[in-house]
């Protein structure tokens, strides 16, 4: 009769980041486990406080389920010898199957006769491979961090301090390092105590008495649940972050929200600076007004009942006035710092020890964001906004603040320059050329914050590739991959007149004139295309189909509005056209056949047919207008005009004779359809869809 399953590893507290990737670790181990062991089960659910983990899965079979498998083995032709005797082939495979030879037998397959062999196993019962299985599951794991304890050379993410192993209601025998399993698990460590699991399926609610809501589900229900009741009744906006909530769930066993409050004096600094404080070193939520405006209060959550909250919230206020008096201090003294004296100290911070200093970057983003700037053909007092943004992009890196809260920089840069006297577009720009930072994050908004993010990003990109630092794999120490789609997804939202190739030409030519590069600028561009084509390739696969994608990055992809509008079109055309399938057919047969054509140019005196001069004079039509439609990443233009020629190819193959007696008139009509080929080229290699 099927029976649960529960298994808990007791520990002393587990960093909360680690948490949940153990959890589902355990479980999919444990899952894979009992496949691999034919065991049938139900449902399986994964629980994790800071002080266990575990896996409980419902109805587990008593037993294995028999299995029997038909085995092929060599032909009845190797399988005999000239006498009708097994061959040493049979018999080497009598004895790989672990059988008698006698239990052969003959199948025919495909017209010739095999040996087969069934192999038959019968199912043991569960309980007696539960411990080794346990035990392997366990010893298995991997965690960022290990370590031993005591005597013990076994290591863990944490020392171990109880297991819990039941079947039903009996226990499974196990030990590791040093610790037998038993049925007994330990409470909230100051709320709750020791208490025996008299079945696997009481684990719940024997531990929910015991002060302890061991699904993770649960707990942020109840988190998310009493914060939002909190606001109601204050009338609160209070700012639930889903990697701050993440922590806290996995910090506390019984979760209880209150809050406290902080002098309004500090709201005198940047709310960021407030914020950041509260989250990273307090993991408190800020509360917010209507308006978004940070109030001197805040949220955390206790690991605990509600007894003694006005204790709990004055001890909390007590630590967050200390750390806010820091924050203030650190905002106080940077105020000091003229921002020529902190650009002199970037001279002394290394960037990497090939590629110079911090105060080295600086300058090459200045000569990039230059160039750029050039290019995009930006007004001068733009243009000089860029320049004085670029020099000072990174000033606040020997701030204070920003030394105490990395995540800080940019914020404390914008909010320092401002101060300071400079111009808004210049102090927003020290902020936006970080963005954007991550995955989801806005890219800048500004003209001037656009350009210096790019210089940033391909300098870093440029500079790596040039000493040979290119990601593989998941290998990517310093985010290329992040940036070089920041570079995209900047010249995409604010549709940059500028491609790829005068980015990298840019970025190099500076590189070129300031350092000497220990990898030729052929061999580096040829890199940053490729890298680059794969994050282009990237983009265009979150809403197109891989097909779609792959026929318009044929075509190219050095302009990234052109790409991303010509797959924009074609996945449209693809998908709503009901002839648009017949189109793609014509336009094919002439790239079919373009591919044998030679050198020679279009003849209009070698013309015999009708058909060709009309095909000649529709293509001709269209090439202008086609040329500007391409030239203004018009991607549904520059289709619509393609498709037009699939009645005049259609006429020209119905009628003409391609491969032509005639040598000259041969190769008339084939570099006509090479022409045209290299038009349709340009937009896509339609060939490459699928239907």
């Amino acid at each position: 009769m099927p029976k649960d399953l529960l298994f808990e590893i007791g520990l002393e507290e587990v960093p909360a980041r680690f948490l949940r990737a153990a959890m589902e670790q355990l479980e999919d181990r444990l899952v894979k486990w009992l496949e691999a062991s034919r065991i049938g089960h139900g449902e399986v659910t994964a629980y994790a406080t800071p002080r266990r983990l575990a896996v409980w899965v419902k109805d587990v079979a008593d037993k294995q389920e028999d299995v029997s498998e038909e085995v092929k083995g060599p032909s009845r032709k190797i399988a005999l010898d000239e006498n009708g005797q097994w061959s040493k082939a049979a018999l080497g495979f009598a004895r790989s199957q672990g059988v008698d030879p006698e239990s052969f037998t003959f199948k025919e397959l495909g017209g010739v006769e095999y040996i087969y062999v069934t192999k038959s196993s019968v199912g043991v019962d569960t309980q007696s491979i539960l411990s080794e299985g346990l035990h392997g599951i366990l010893t298995a794991m991997t965690f960022p961090k290990n370590m031993r304890w005591g005597a013990h050379e076994f290591k863990f993410v944490r020392p171990i301090k109880w297991i819990v192993a039941l079947l039903g209601s009996e226990t499974i025998a196990l030990e590791v390092a040093g610790v037998q399993a038993g049925n007994v698990t330990r409470g909230h460590r100051f709320l709750g105590s020791d208490a025996v699991i008299p079945e696997a399926s009481a684990y719940r609610d024997i531990l929910r008495e015991q002060h302890v809501i061991v699904d993770v589900n649960e707990r942020q229900e109840m988190i998310v649940s009493q914060i939002q009741a909190l606001a109601k009744e204050k009338g609160w906006n209070i700012a639930i972050k889903d990697d701050l909530l993440e922590e806290v769930l996995f910090l506390v066993e019984t979760p209880t929200v209150l809050y406290g409050t902080f002098d309004s004096s500090f709201l005198h600094i940047p709310q960021d600076v407030l914020i950041t404080s509260m989250r990273e070193h307090q993991r408190y939520f800020p509360v917010l007004d209507d308006k978004g405006q940070l109030l001197p209060y805040f949220v955390t959550v206790r690991n605990g009942d509600s007894r003694s909250l006005d204790v709990i919230a004055k001890g909390n206020e007590k630590v967050l006035r200390a750390r806010l008096s820091d924050a203030k201090f650190f905002y106080e003294e940077d105020q000091k710092l003229q921002i020529k004296d902190a650009l002199s100290k970037l001279e002394s911070i290394v960037f990497h020890e090939e590629l110079g200093t911090i105060g080295d970057k600086v300058r090459r983003i200045r000569r990039i964001s230059d160039q750029l700037a050039v290019k995009l053909g930006i007004a001068a007092d733009a243009a000089d906004s860029v320049s004085r943004a670029a020099d000072i992009c990174k000033f606040d890196l020997v701030t204070q603040m920003v030394y105490e809260f990395p995540e800080l920089q940019g914020v404390m840069g914008e909010d320092y320059a401002r101060k300071a006297g400079e111009k808004e577009e210049v102090a927003k720009a020290v902020f936006e050329h970080y963005q954007p930072r991550f995955a989801g994050d806005a890219v800048p908004s500004t003209q001037v914050g656009s350009i210096i993010s790019i210089a940033d990003k391909i300098d870093t990109i440029t500079g790596c590739f040039s000493i040979g630092i290119i990601p593989t794999g998941s290998q990517d120490p310093y985010a290329l991959r992040r940036q070089a789609q920041g570079i995209v997804q900047i010249i995409l939202e604010h549709k940059l007149p500028i491609t790829l190739s005068d980015v990298f030409g840019i970025a190099l030519d500076v590189h070129e004139n300031i350092r000497a590069l220990k990898r030729s600028a052929g061999e580096i561009r040829k890199d940053l295309q490729e890298f680059f084509g794969l994050r282009v390739k990237k983009l265009l696969s979150e809403n197109q189909r891989y097909d779609v994608v792959d026929a318009v990055i044929s075509a190219g992809f050095d302009s990234v509005v052109s790409v991303v509008n010509r797959g924009q079109a074609l996945m449209h055309a693809v998908e709503s056209a009901e002839d648009f399938k017949t189109t793609v057919e014509s336009l094919n047969r002439v790239s079919n056949l373009a591919a044998k054509a030679g050198k020679a140019a279009v003849n209009r005196e070698l013309f015999t047919e009708s058909a060709e001069g009309e095909l000649y004079e529709a293509w001709q039509a269209i090439r202008n207008d086609y040329e500007a439609a391409l030239d203004a990443a018009d991607g549904e233009r520059a289709l619509s005009l393609l498709s037009g020629l699939k009645a005049p190819i259609t006429s020209f193959f119905d009628s003409v004779m391609v491969m032509a007696e005639d040598e000259s008139v041969r190769a008339n009509r084939l570099a006509l359809l090479s022409g045209i080929d290299g038009d349709l080229k340009r937009y896509a290699d339609f060939s490459k869809l699928v239907w």
